[in-house]
């Protein structure tokens, strides 16, 4: 291997042809005996180290596929292992890590549930949504660790994986490192429909400011945000119309005063949707994977991903969102951010599992 950097290639099909300079790499849970238990048991509250690489690298793509003893799967857990199950990545030997979001948020689905369903970064495959995908890519300079916590209380975890990577000769400038972060407000700081007409409590009001917002990001540095996975569980009970997603997205950069330039017009216009949609559908880069049920009832997930629209922030970045317009709403919001930035970022922590595991439908 010579000394080339993490290079210009492309993904396209036309860019294959190009001929590379890197060295590939997996790490993965095969059986070292020669056998066929390819995976690791992760026993509550254990953490495991599934790749700790030494660069100038890249990991290209991350498979993964987890099930209870005695072939219990997704849905069927100690609560919900999908989210007591937790993803963490650390670059460059940071004190704080860049990833840390629960496993099943990770992948492209909310409230420990799976489901099939094929966007451009992240998928969820059959059976049932049980394999989950990762493309994004995420080139280190000199050590990515990623791990695996479990906070499950009782079951063990079988855990099957790949993690896939590249190593160069050199570091190169100006790549920011890939981070992702799970945040959530249960229920959202609305303000209830007492004394108000359903019109006047989903349509009316005014909102000049954003500070009351749900916020899927708030961090420094200079990088790109580049998408989110937002969960709505619609705890208004009503047999009145009962739309979740009148709240425009906000998105302020470097400190800017409202209005921000990125003002949006509604839930369903950010993810690319329209007119309060109650399918299912996905694309490579906004989807509904979880529509909820009749009049927009139990949980919704959706994502927006800005594969070709990066926002790029040079201090800072806050993303937002309206929980029903003006915020008068108060449903279970819950979100995975992913974005780029130099190091260090300011660091972010994660709920304890008491504030993480979903409600019941």
């Amino acid at each position: 291997m010579d000394d080339r950097g993490y290079g210009t290639f492309g993904s396209s099909l036309r860019d294959l042809p190009r001929l590379r300079h890197s060295r590939r790499g997996r790490e993965s849970s095969w059986d070292r005996s020669g056998g066929n238990d390819d995976r690791l048991t992760v026993g509550p509250g254990e953490t495991a180290v599934l790749a700790d690489l030494t660069g100038p690298g890249a990991i290209t793509h991350i498979w993964c596929t987890v099930a209870l003893p005695d072939g219990k799967g997704p849905n069927l857990s100690d609560n919900d292992y999908l989210r007591r199950l937790v993803l963490k990545i650390t670059w460059d030997d940071q004190e704080a890590p860049s990833v840390l979001v629960p496993l099943g948020d990770f992948f492209g689905i909310g409230f420990g549930r799976t489901a099939n369903f094929v966007s451009a970064p992240l998928q969820m495959s059959p059976q049932d949504g049980k394999g989950f995908n990762c493309w994004f890519a995420m080139p280190f300079a000199g050590r990515a660790k990623v791990e695996l916590l479990s906070e499950l209380s009782e079951e063990p975890v079988y855990f099957y994986y790949y993690i896939d990577y590249e190593t160069y000769g050199r570091a190169e400038e100006g790549l920011g490192y890939f981070h992702a972060q799970w945040r959530r407000e249960n229920p959202a700081d609305g303000i209830g429909d007492e004394g108000q007409t359903n019109q006047e409590y989903l349509l009316e009001g005014t909102n000049l400011d954003g500070e009351g917002n749900y916020v899927i990001l708030d961090a420094e540095g200079h990088g790109h945000y580049v998408g989110c996975v937002l969960n709505v569980q619609n705890l208004r009970h009503t047999g009145q119309w009962n739309w979740y997603g009148e709240g425009d997205d906000m998105i302020f950069i470097d400190g800017e005063p409202f209005p921000p330039r990125l003002h949006g017009t509604g839930t369903e216009d950010y993810f690319n949707t329209a007119w309060c949609p109650e399918e299912e559908y996905h694309a490579p880069y906004h989807g509904i994977t979880l529509p909820g049920g009749p009049n927009w009832s139990g949980q919704i997930s959706l994502y927006r991903f800005h594969i070709e629209d990066p926002v790029v922030f040079h201090e800072s970045v806050r993303v937002t969102i309206e929980h029903g317009h003006a915020n008068k709403r108060c449903d279970d919001l819950s979100s995975v951010a992913y974005w780029y930035q130099s190091l260090p970022h300011r660091p972010f922590g994660l709920p304890p599992v008491a504030d993480r595991v979903p409600r019941f439908p």
